[in-house]
């Protein structure tokens, strides 16, 4: 919708000036009709090919002169603005300078003679200044146009890192609130299965699983704080850091392999993180869930973009597979939040995969 308004307005001023144009040089014989027409028309491109637009203005404004048609290059001016906009100065200027060189050429070819050089000479200052404040017109927007993009992206940054912060300190406080009433079950169990021992008595089943369910429930909370915490006293992982966490989880006796493919860029920070997160939670998923007895991670640099794989062998099938937990829906969150994609599911030979493609902006 934006490009059609701006392609219409385009098209609107590219027509009042070839009128303004024609109006000025009427009657100018079909020849003249048609540099004049032609240099207005060719506005209508002016966002989309503005280096073309300044060439096609610049030779009609030339063949104008040439023509012996007196007529003040509006169209030339306009399309100098446009092209300076849109960040083409350097091209601007070399254009420039090859009219304002040819005009006097131009007037040659016209039959002219000196009688009117002191008017023509006014004529080259004024068409000089004119065109100065036409690129200086448009490199005043440019510039406008510049720090409003990047107001608005500071602000997006801003309202992005306080939402962290803000969801770092719910987790902190949730943490701390269920940890102690975890603890407080977690002793009461102990306290009574033990009691239960040194008196001979049977301990019921339902109190060993609360005390199973409660030191599980303090290992999981400690390992979600830990993945939440990202401060200057625990410095960020990135995915030079996946060999050594891939190392760690051979420790537990599962068999896990790392293939790198591709040459590793230089990456955003967000991407380098977000991708070691999902290498991190997905291993830590088959190391509690999965009964998996193998594991693989896979990362790909490729053009543009990062792609990670972490498969198990796992119990997992299509018919039976695990409900989506809080870790899957952080990871789902971080890689949405980055604009790629994340797929999640069991495999149709047995087992569970994760893949994910982040997208590294090569923008400066």
């Amino acid at each position: 919708m934006g490009r059609t308004r701006i392609d219409v307005r385009d098209a609107v001023v590219a027509v009042a000036v070839a009128a303004i144009l024609v109006f000025d040089g009427w009657p100018s014989g079909v020849l003249g009709f048609v540099l004049l027409a032609a240099g207005g028309l060719a506005l209508g491109g002016r966002t989309r090919y503005p280096l073309a637009v300044l060439v096609v203005t610049g030779l009609c404004a030339v063949g104008y002169r040439a023509a012996g048609f007196e007529v003040f290059a509006v169209a030339y001016l306009v399309a100098v603005y446009s092209a300076v906009r849109a960040g083409h100065r350097l091209a601007t200027v070399v254009v420039s300078v090859a009219v304002l060189a040819a005009l006097p050429g131009a007037a040659l070819l016209s039959g002219s003679d000196g009688a009117g050089e002191a008017v023509d000479q006014a004529r080259g200052v004024l068409e000089l200044a004119w065109l100065i404040a036409a690129g200086a017109a448009g490199e005043a927007l440019r510039q406008a146009e510049r720090r409003a993009d990047e107001a608005e992206r500071t602000r997006e940054q801003i309202a992005l890192r306080r939402a962290g912060e803000e969801r770092l300190h719910l987790a902190r406080e949730l943490h701390d609130s269920l940890t102690h009433q975890i603890s407080v079950i977690k002793v009461q169990a102990e306290a009574a299965v033990h009691l239960a021992r040194r008196r001979g008595e049977p301990v019921p089943e339902a109190l060993v699983a609360i005390r199973e369910a409660g030191r599980e429930a303090s290992r999981e909370l400690r390992a979600t704080l830990e993945a939440l915490r990202d401060d200057d006293r625990a410095p960020p992982h990135g995915l030079e850091h996946v060999p050594d966490l891939v190392r760690q989880i051979r420790s537990t006796g599962l068999a896990a392999t790392l293939t790198v493919d591709g040459r590793r860029p230089d990456l955003p920070e967000a991407v380098d993180r977000t991708a070691y997160r999902i290498v991190q939670e997905s291993l830590t998923n088959v190391t509690r869930h999965a009964a998996a007895a193998s594991a693989s991670v896979r990362i790909g640099y490729q053009a543009g973009a990062v792609s990670i794989q972490v498969d198990d062998d796992g119990r997992a099938t299509p018919d039976n597979s695990p409900v989506p937990g809080i870790g899957l829906l952080g990871m789902r969150e971080r890689v949405t939040a980055l604009g790629g994609r994340l797929r999640a599911e069991a495999r149709a030979e047995g087992g569970f995969t994760v893949q994910a493609v982040l997208p590294v902006d090569r923008t400066p």
